[in-house]
């Protein structure tokens, strides 16, 4: 099991309002792991029970910077909801 598949917390309004009940959470993650092994990795890093796994992949948004126009990287978001009794501490 690896632990590099979490890559960072995922810190927005969305992603804050998610988090106010305690249960659910969002992170940013590999994009080629899977629900299973995002799962496995939650609980051994923060030692919790992770209850269910929800990915998306985020699409590229296109930016400008002057006159130079490019796009934004994409990543895979996963939003886990922990068992009752738990949370985590960020």
């Amino acid at each position: 099991m690896n632990l590099d598949i979490i890559i960072a917390p995922v810190v927005t309004e969305k992603s804050s309002y998610l988090s106010e009940d305690g249960k659910t959470y969002v992170f940013k993650v590999d994009a080629k792991a899977n629900k299973t092994e995002i799962k496995q990795a939650i609980e051994k890093a923060f030692d919790v029970k992770v209850e269910n796994v929800n990915t998306l992949n985020t699409k590229p948004k296109q930016k400008r910077v002057g006159k130079y126009s490019g796009y934004r990287k994409t990543y895979k978001k996963a939003i886990v909801t922990l068992a009752d009794g738990y949370t985590i501490e960020m």
